[in-house]
């Protein structure tokens, strides 16, 4: 039995990266000020750690965009695997070459591109594609700022999030 209403406890499950943060937060800043030596030292720490928390707690709540739209994502061992009611697909972290957003689609979706593998294409509202923040935020060079400015529309176009840059090509003198 809840004492929370179900919106109540949809909220703070929504906030609660950046309530959590918070209390870190708090706890450095009460060392900081009551204790002294060692601890009040640590206490700068700890309050830099909960300032870290409470903003990857608000770049999580920005991601989120609803879990009403079509499919379930998932994922498993380094793979994303998406299951619609019209189309699905997997692809390999390790293998993805580049990330796209499509605002023309309805809704909008992640594009995900593999090497010999079909787009798979991703509704930004399907089931669980909140987990897909720590996915691309994982990818390397990704700017995590950039993906979440591009997920509010500019028109209905394709734009290249990210993109795996090319293996140089070894130079070898002429003979």
């Amino acid at each position: 039995m809840s004492f929370l209403r179900p919106e109540a406890t949809a909220l703070l499950r929504r906030w609660r990266g950046v309530l959590g943060g918070g209390a870190v937060a708090a706890i450095g800043l009460w060392w900081i000020f009551t204790s002294y030596g060692v601890l009040g030292w640590i206490g700068w720490v700890v309050l830099a750690a909960g300032g870290a928390l409470a903003f990857t707690g608000l770049q999580r709540i920005r991601f989120a965009t609803g879990q009403d739209g079509p499919g379930v994502v998932s994922i498993t061992e380094g793979q994303v695997a998406y299951f619609g009611p019209l189309t699905g697909g997997v692809v390999a972290l390790s293998e993805l070459a580049r990330l796209e957003i499509d605002h023309g689609a309805k809704p909008a979706h992640w594009r995900l591109h593999q090497p010999g593998q079909p787009l798979l294409e991703i509704p930004l509202t399907a089931q669980n594609a909140g987990a897909l923040f720590d996915v691309f935020a994982a990818l390397p060079g990704l700017n995590t700022e950039r993906l979440l400015t591009q997920m509010h529309p500019h028109g209905a176009h394709i734009v290249v999030i990210w993109q795996r840059d090319a293996p140089l090509a070894r130079l070898t003198p002429p003979r």
